[in-house]
């Protein structure tokens, strides 16, 4: 995809495995992502949808499970009607989680490709932090 990448990242006091599981368990990513419900199989080629309330109003963001590498790697496409953009490939942004650490500590780190512009991948990278500070959270309080 073209566009601007925005990017998120942080360091969790927790070992890979402890944090892949919060990636992609349903209940657990519920806790920390706004409260979404997550339908997938978290397997490459997948449908993947995103079901929730943002301000008021019930969304369904949909996309694709690109690639899986437990405990290294999770790549999806992600679609939001929330943007007012219509529901073409060029509409979608790819998100990729990167895991990497020392045992102890995880680095997470998050990419969004296909921003329009500056404005837009820091807004985008401003919520993915927000989540991913409650990931952190998540994670270490051992929920």
């Amino acid at each position: 995809m073209a566009g601007i990448t925005a990017t998120a990242d942080i360091d969790i006091e927790a070992p890979a495995g402890r944090v892949w599981r919060a990636l992609t368990d349903p209940d657990e990513i519920s806790r920390y992502f706004f409260n979404t419900k997550v339908e997938t199989d978290w397997k490459p080629g997948s449908r993947i949808v995103w079901k929730g309330e943002w301000e008021g109003k019930a969304y369904e963001d949909k996309g694709e499970v690109l690639e899986v590498e437990p405990e290294r790697l999770l790549s999806m496409t992600h679609y939001s009607p929330m943007t007012g953009q219509p529901d073409v490939p060029e509409s979608y942004h790819t998100l990729r989680f990167t895991l990497s650490g020392d045992g102890d500590t995880t680095h997470v780190e998050l990419t969004q490709d296909n921003n329009a512009d500056d404005a837009e991948a820091e807004r985008s990278a401003t919520n993915w932090r927000t989540m991913l500070d409650g990931l952190k959270r998540t994670v270490e309080a051992g929920s």
